[in-house]
């Protein structure tokens, strides 16, 4: 599944193709998504691209009046193309611009999203209860040590809640954990705040570096250009079960943490 990185990565693929265009068609082949496309995607038509930004997940296309709003769900990708490019296998959205050039939604699980929203996209029921940008002014240690007073579940569950925190997926959770040298199962409540500080700083850390590396591809994600992304090559701990820890030598282990694979260093990790 796409995780922040890899959806900063499209966002800063697509940006300079949109901005300052404007939208000369939505095209919807299949609008049998996560949520069926909306009709009103094509008020989008004849308006100009204001800026494309990030929330969460989820990309963000501003308009003049309202705007777009996409998740990459598990499998989704957007690419650019060219006006005489035919479409592929599952690539079930083109948003023309007035440029010739198109961004192309494909998903071949469809379990992402493309919906229109009219007014600040902050107050949108998906967006206006989660929690602050990992890589903000708003995310500190200390942000995570309040929030974990009293709580009994995994620090591995816990950071992935996008209430608490966005954008720290399974993949970014676990190599977090293992810089960080906190144990994914390690009740949440029971880290100290000078811990909870070294976790934010991995958790900046990985994501940042993975954002360089163009995200990460296991499986199915790649970026507006069709390239993979290349941060799989450096995870030190996730998939890496039965493999030397990088620290100590010892086999990385495996746990099924929230029905997810956790993986960890038993000795590193306290």
């Amino acid at each position: 599944m796409p995780e922040l990185p890899e959806v900063e990565t499209t966002l800063r693929g697509i940006a300079p193709h949109m901005e300052g265009h404007a939208i000369a068609e939505v095209a919807v082949r299949n609008p049998s998504l996560r949520w069926p496309v909306p009709a009103e995607v094509v008020r989008a038509e004849g308006q100009e691209v204001i800026g494309c930004r990030r929330r969460a997940k989820y990309l963000l296309v501003e308009l003049e009046r309202g705007g777009l709003m996409i998740h990459l769900g598990m499998s989704g990708s957007l690419r650019i193309c060219g006006p005489d490019d035919a479409p592929r296998k599952h690539d079930h959205v083109d948003i023309v611009m007035d440029s010739g050039r198109c961004v192309r939604f494909n998903d071949p699980r469809r379990f992402g999203a493309l919906l229109w929203w009219e007014e600040r996209p902050d107050e949108h029921v998906l967006l206006r209860d989660l929690g602050p940008e990992p890589l903000s002014g708003d995310f500190s240690g200390g942000h995570l040590w309040r929030l974990s007073r009293g709580r009994k579940g995994a620090v591995k569950n816990f950071i992935m809640d996008g209430h608490v925190v966005v954008g720290v997926g399974n993949i970014y959770a676990s190599e977090a954990l293992f810089m960080s040298g906190i144990h994914p199962s390690r009740p949440a409540g029971r880290i100290s705040a000078t811990r909870y500080q070294a976790l934010a700083l991995a958790i900046r850390d990985v994501l940042t570096h993975a954002i360089r590396r163009g995200g990460t591809t296991l499986r199915d994600f790649v970026n507006s250009e069709g390239n993979p992304g290349y941060f799989a090559q450096e995870l030190l701990v996730y998939e890496r079960e039965g493999h030397p820890c990088f620290q100590c030598g010892n086999p990385i282990r495996r746990r099924v943490i929230g029905q997810r694979s956790s993986y960890y260093c038993p000795s590193c990790q306290r």
